[in-house]
C-alpha cells in the first residue's frame, strides 16, 4: 500500500478549482449544522478500490451521500480534466478541493494547476506535505511561508484559494514557543487556507480547537478525522470532539465544506466512510 507521501509524489499532472465562493453552494449530498456546511470524502480513502477503476469511486461517492469530493491524484485523468469535471456532474458531485504537490503550485507550476482546478470547478488547492527538513527551524518555516504567500497571492487573482493540510510533525515547536503551523499561519495571507485535520493534530501533540480560534475566517476546508480508539476506529470510537470542532466551525472558522478522511481501513473503505458520515449527520 503506497503511503500518503508517495500518492502526492506521483500526483504528476495537478488539479484546479472554482471561485471564491467555496463549497458552501453544493446542491445535493449531505450537509451538516445550523449553516448546513456540506460534507464530502478525501479520495485518498479509497485509495485502493480507486486502483482498479477510479471513475467508481467518483459514483460510489455519490451513492454514499456524499455532497463532494477531495481528490489526491486523477487516476486516468490528470490530463483530462474536461472529462473528469464531467463525471463530477454526472454524478452530482462538487470538486470541494483537491491535495496537489508543493513543487505544483510553484512559480513554473502554478498557472498550469490553477487552469486545471478551474476546469474541474475545485476552488482549494491544498498543499497536503511539505517536507520536515523544511520546517525545522524558523528560517526554513519563513522561507516556506514566503513561497506559499506567493502562491496564495497568484491564486487569488485567479478566484482560487491556495492552503496547506494539516500533519502531526507540523505540531512541534521550532522557535521556543511556537509550532512549525503557527509560524506558517502567522506568515501567510488569511487568504492562506488553514486546512486543519483534527486527527492528525491531536496525534502530533496539537489543539485542533485552538487552531480554529487563533485564525478565524481561515478554515475553509477542514478535515475530519479520528484519533484513538480501536484499530481502524470509526468516528465517535475515539477521542475527537466532532461536535466541539463543528461548532467552531461554523462560529469562527468560516468554514465552506467539511472533508471526511478515514485512511486506517482501506480493505473496507467504502462501509467505514459511511459509518463516518452518519455519526456527523447524526450531531
Amino acid at each position: 500500500m503506497r503511503t500518503r507521501r508517495e500518492f502526492v509524489r506521483d500526483l504528476g499532472v495537478t488539479c484546479a478549482g472554482l471561485a471564491a465562493g467555496g463549497c458552501a453552494t453544493s446542491g445535493a449530498g449531505a450537509k451538516v449544522g445550523r449553516k448546513r456546511i456540506p460534507v464530502g470524502i478525501q479520495l485518498y480513502s479509497f485509495r485502493e478500490q480507486g486502483k482498479e477503476d477510479f471513475a467508481a469511486i467518483i459514483r460510489q461517492s455519490a451513492a454514499l451521500g456524499f455532497a463532494g469530493v477531495e481528490f489526491a491524484g486523477y487516476g486516468p485523468y490528470g490530463d483530462k480534466p474536461a472529462e473528469l469535471r464531467k463525471l463530477l456532474d454526472e454524478a452530482g458531485l462538487r470538486a470541494f478541493g483537491t491535495h496537489t504537490g508543493y513543487s505544483l503550485v510553484m512559480p513554473d507550476q502554478i498557472r498550469k494547476t490553477l487552469d486545471f482546478h478551474l476546469t474541474i470547478g475545485a476552488p482549494y488547492v491544498i498543499v497536503p506535505w511539505i517536507d520536515p527538513k523544511q520546517l525545522e527551524s524558523l528560517d526554513g518555516c519563513l522561507r516556506v511561508a514566503e513561497a506559499l504567500t506567493r502562491a496564495s497571492e497568484t491564486a487569488q487573482a485567479a478566484g482560487l484559494h491556495v492552503g496547506y493540510h494539516a500533519h502531526g510533525g507540523d505540531f512541534k515547536k521550532i522557535d521556543g514557543q511556537r509550532t512549525a503551523w503557527e509560524v506558517l499561519f502567522d506568515q501567510t495571507p488569511k487568504a492562506f487556507v488553514h486546512q486543519i485535520d483534527l486527527g492528525n493534530c491531536l496525534g502530533g501533540g496539537g489543539d485542533p480547537y485552538a487552531m480554529i480560534e487563533r485564525y478565524p475566517g481561515r478554515s475553509l476546508s477542514v478535515h475530519l478525522k479520528e484519533h484513538g480508539g480501536p484499530g481502524g476506529a470509526v468516528f465517535g470510537e475515539g477521542v475527537v470532539d466532532f461536535r466541539r470542532a463543528l461548532t467552531l466551525c461554523e462560529r469562527v472558522g468560516g468554514t465552506t465544506c467539511y472533508v471526511i478522511e478515514h485512511e486506517s481501513d482501506p480493505k473496507n473503505a467504502y462501509a467505514s466512510a459511511g459509518r463516518c458520515l452518519a455519526y456527523i449527520k447524526s450531531l
